[in-house]
């Protein structure tokens, strides 16, 4: 089982955003354990067909992606982002279907380590380069904050997918 605390080694504030966000990581990671492939495939919600494990997973490394190379640095949007349309929205998770769990999950990690060093360069303070809705430039701390909350609302769903999948709750 994937090891996991919400516990920070210390209490200054970039300690505690970056250890909530390595658990809701870590809780991903752990939801996704012993899943079989064609069960992290599966989409078992009729409404919801992009909504499998493997998309979620990928959804989560891209979204890291976005926020800290796109928004924060003003990098260009790589990966399977650079072909969302207006119909097509979220092709990360059409096309993880394709794409082992694995290594899906180790691509997230090494996203995640990117991540962890853009944090420990940056004052929480820095503004985003990049402009979101309104014009508004989030900061790093905004941003941090984001992920802790998208992270964690994915958790939920992977929680709902794991119990239709094999019946296994609790992870």
């Amino acid at each position: 089982m994937t090891e996991r605390t919400d516990t920070p080694p210390s209490w200054d504030e970039r300690t505690q955003l970056t250890t909530f966000l390595d658990y809701a990581r870590a809780t991903a990671r752990a939801k996704c354990e012993g899943l079989s492939a064609e069960d992290a495939r599966r989409a078992p919600l009729p409404g919801s067909p992009l909504m499998t494990a493997c998309g979620l997973i990928s959804h989560l490394r891209w979204v890291e992606h976005y926020w800290l190379d796109v928004v924060l640095l003003d990098g260009p949007l790589e990966g399977p982002l650079a072909d969302a349309t207006d119909d097509d929205p979220d092709p990360e998770m059409r096309t993880a279907v394709d794409v082992p769990l694995p290594q899906l999950l180790d691509e997230y990690e090494q996203q995640s380590v990117r991540l962890r060093q853009l944090v420990a360069e940056h004052d929480l303070a820095t503004p985003a380069k990049r402009s979101i809705r309104g014009g508004l430039h989030p900061d790093l701390r905004w941003i941090l904050l984001h992920l802790i909350e998208e992270t964690s609302r994915h958790n939920g769903h992977l929680d709902v997918l794991r119990e239709l999948l094999d019946g296994r709750t609790g992870m």
